[in-house]
């Protein structure tokens, strides 16, 4: 761990270099000890420095995104609570693949979101929370959908009342571009009408409606980021990406897949990290609801082709009926607009458009291929 003497000379000898553009090596007899402080504003983030040393709960930092976030506070020098989902394995969910160097930086605390008294406490001493604790597959909330509700809304009522009763600086609140169901005009902004097609759906309704609620009743600080769909490595196999990209890496000459004419927006986890960490650091995301999306649209089917020509797969599609939504709750068409963050904060997207989509499935696919990452899937079976 770097001590506070190290801090301070590295800050004395470079006075006026920004932290994110600063690079780091803190050597130790552990290889994997070393903690790399990257350059953010590849990602989109240009000034950060409000979060180094801040104290920041992330919830769902045992998750895909939240441990992508989770990591690059600690990298930025933010030090980080991570609330994971207790459990009695003592796993930490993604968090126990990170970097030792991260994984020494990080204060681990393990929890039930939907407990009021257990969230309190994790956010005691906290001056800013990133939440993304949620359920979040949309197949398992037509079986479940009371679990949606404890999670999705009551959990984040947990976090806004006590980041209200606590005086937090800062909550920022995980929406979906999910909430806006098929478009009914593209791109889509923010003021575009909410249509509840799932149940999920309409849990993260009700979760963003109390995040806004407490901000406009009791002046809470309240920034609501609504990623469209984000993809990269460590998403669950429950997603479309990872879906193709385990069966085209196992051979599967017949690929299971749902409906392949609807449209996403699917935008890069490094991309979709800086837009979290730039709506947290703009105050002029007060009270504000922000798009993270717009960086490339494609169907299902030609997102397939190109994961096949990525992969060098020969495979064909097969249509799984036990994949294919509700007539009514498939969500037709997501394509984002970013205009409100370009806006608002110093966001900018590094893998947009075609290529872009390309780069950032490349690299989606090259962590897959890495030894015993496969090991983690189950390629196989439908993940509801």
């Amino acid at each position: 761990m770097i001590t506070s003497d190290q801090y301070c000379t590295i800050r004395r000898l470079t006075p006026f270099c920004s932290w994110s553009i600063f690079c780091l090596f803190y050597n130790s007899s552990e290889k994997d000890t070393k903690i790399y402080r990257p350059t953010v504003a590849e990602a989109g983030l240009q000034n950060h420095m409000k979060l180094t040393n801040k104290k920041i709960l992330v919830t769902g930092a045992d998750g895909f995104i939240g441990s992508h976030l989770a990591e690059q506070l600690v990298r930025l020098g933010a030090n980080v609570r991570a609330f994971v989902m207790y459990n009695s394995f003592n796993s930490w969910g993604w968090l126990d693949h990170s970097e030792k160097a991260i994984r020494n930086n990080l204060e681990v605390f393990a929890g039930d979101i939907r407990d009021q008294g257990g969230v309190r406490q994790a956010m005691a001493g906290c001056d800013l929370v990133f939440h993304l604790a949620a359920l979040i597959s949309i197949p398992f909330s037509y079986h479940s959908p009371g679990a949606y509700v404890d999670t999705n809304v009551k959990g984040t009522l947990n976090i806004i009342q006590a980041a209200q009763d606590l005086g937090l600086e800062r909550v920022v609140h995980t929406s979906t571009s999910e909430v806006y169901g098929t478009a009914l005009y593209a791109p889509i902004d923010e003021s575009h009408p909410l249509q509840a097609q799932s149940p999920y759906s309409a849990s993260k309704m009700g979760g963003d409606h109390i995040a806004i609620s407490f901000h406009r009743s009791f002046g809470t600080p309240v920034s609501i980021v609504r990623p469209f769909n984000t993809y990269g490595p460590r998403q669950s196999a429950r997603a479309v990406i990872p879906t193709i990209i385990t069966q085209a890496l196992n051979g599967t000459e017949a690929i299971k897949l749902g409906a392949l004419h609807p449209t996403r927006d699917f935008n890069f986890v490094e991309d979709t990290v800086a837009g979290f960490l730039a709506v947290a650091e703009s105050n002029q995301t007060l009270g504000e609801i922000v798009n993270i999306g717009g960086s490339a649209e494609i169907s299902i089917g030609d997102l397939a082709q190109t994961i096949f020509e990525l992969t060098g797969s020969k495979a064909e599609i097969l249509s799984d009926q036990q994949r294919i939504r509700p007539k009514n709750s498939e969500v037709e068409r997501l394509w984002g607009d970013n205009t409100k963050a370009k806006k608002l904060t110093t966001w900018k997207p590094q893998h947009t458009g075609t290529d872009g989509l390309k780069k950032g499935l490349q690299k989606t696919i090259d962590w897959f291929s890495k030894p015993g990452h496969m090991d983690l899937y189950k390629s196989e079976i439908y993940n509801v």
